[in-house]
């Protein structure tokens, strides 16, 4: 879509009186120091609290961030936040399209991997061992 491509440029162009020239020392920097952290955010993260469901991708990034460091099931402790996040999503799906539409594709892919192994399997269960076994005398 054209809104999100277009959305960085604008953040580009907010940004620049703000940035250091290359001369200057990172040190001597205005930037504070949370802005500093998303500075070196990836760019699906940047993505995606451009959107309306900055707070709540915030909030699943922390409850990830947390079930990392205590080593707990993140599936399990996140469920809640991450169904909110993709209720957010669905609700803002003019901004978050190409999320939504790689997700989607995924979840396809997924499919069609399972119906795959599991005719392997069939097939596998189906073949007779004689063959091996006769190849092993």
């Amino acid at each position: 879509m054209s809104t999100a491509p277009n959305q960085p440029e604008n953040l580009q162009s907010d940004v620049k009186p703000a940035d250091p020239s290359p001369d200057q020392p990172a040190s001597e920097s205005p930037v504070q120091p949370e802005e500093e952290e998303e500075e070196g955010e990836c760019g699906f993260c940047l993505f995606m609290k451009g959107g309306g469901c900055k707070d709540t991708f915030v909030d699943w990034e922390n409850c990830v961030k947390e079930a990392e460091d205590k080593k707990e099931d993140l599936v399990e402790k996140c469920s809640q936040i991450t169904a909110r996040l993709k209720q957010c999503m669905d609700s803002h799906s003019d901004y978050y399209a190409p999320i939504l539409m790689a997700e989607k594709h995924a979840e396809e892919q997924a499919v069609i991997e399972l119906e795959k192994e599991k005719q392997d399997s069939a097939a596998n269960d189906n073949q007779p061992e004689a063959p091996s076994q006769s190849n092993q005398k």
